[in-house]
């Protein structure tokens, strides 16, 4: 399984699931993880055989997100019609989206760490699996995307959900606090993935599964999403689409939570105020 990782002293890497190996060491041109985006969207990464540099397993690394620079957030609300359901509101008929500033952001293990109680005291952790814009693009066809998608990483979502509840028109600060977007140490591309329809989502907290569901009960697919946004902006590499959560689980400070997503994989961080 292909990947795109870095080191927590910001080191790109590229591997699979035996071990990772510096990217420039498969192409001395590539020296970021953008530089590799347009690649992977394209097929074109290197094998690793090609490496002048011997694998490292993944035990003895340290990752932090795989992103040097973050590109524009995206997530989606309500995408699967049960989450919609669990917080009494309508399905939309078209994609709710919204936009995390980068400083929301967080490599894996985050912590996610919560406001001032006297800010927020109900705050919510979301599973997702987020598409990895690859090639700068705008009115990409349903039908194209695959050109244009570097790949998929777990991530979880927090919101403050009780001022989001004060008035909907805050959901933007609900879903801005520092920390509010944890990602998975590494990016996979799609050729390793395969179709996403049967694949499911899970927001585990504490070791128990408070949702789950699967890609293909999304009221608009992944592919979709990205086609929808590109007709409102042009995409470009390292802009991030979180596609929705199965659903979301109030967290307090001592927890752990984690995101499941089958074939991409897993992230996890622990709740701290």
């Amino acid at each position: 399984m292909t990947r795109l990782a870095r080191t927590s002293d910001g080191r790109p890497l590229v591997g699979d699931g035996a071990g990772f190996v510096p990217l420039s060491s498969v192409d001395p041109s590539l020296t970021t993880i953008r530089d590799a985006l347009p690649v992977a969207a394209a097929g074109d990464l290197p094998s690793l055989d090609d490496s002048s540099a011997e694998l490292i397993s993944s035990e003895h690394l340290s990752f932090a997100s795989p992103f040097e620079r973050y590109g524009k957030l995206w997530g989606i609300g309500l995408n699967y019609a049960e989450h919609a359901s669990d917080l009494d509101e309508d399905r939309p008929t078209e994609p709710a989206s919204f936009m995390k500033p980068s400083t929301a952001a967080a490599g894996p293990g985050g912590p996610i760490r919560l406001p001032p109680s006297d800010v927020s005291d109900r705050v919510t952790a979301e599973a997702e699996l987020a598409v990895v814009i690859g090639r700068t693009c705008s009115d990409v066809a349903v039908s194209e995307v695959d050109d244009v998608v570097a790949g998929f990483v777990p991530v979880i979502d927090a919101t403050a959900e009780d001022i989001l509840d004060r008035n909907p028109r805050f959901l933007t600060r609900s879903k801005s606090f520092d920390s509010f977007l944890v990602f998975g140490r590494s990016i996979v591309t799609t050729d390793e993935v395969g179709p996403l329809d049967g694949l499911s989502v899970r927001t585990v907290v504490n070791g128990d599964v408070a949702a789950e569901n699967r890609i293909r009960n999304m009221m608009t697919s992944p592919d979709e999403l990205v086609a929808f946004h590109s007709s409102v902006m042009t995409l470009e590499p390292g802009d991030v689409i979180s596609t929705g959560t199965p659903g979301a689980e109030h967290i307090a400070p001592g927890d752990t939570v984690r995101a499941e997503v089958a074939e991409v994989g897993a992230v996890a961080a622990n709740v701290v105020r």
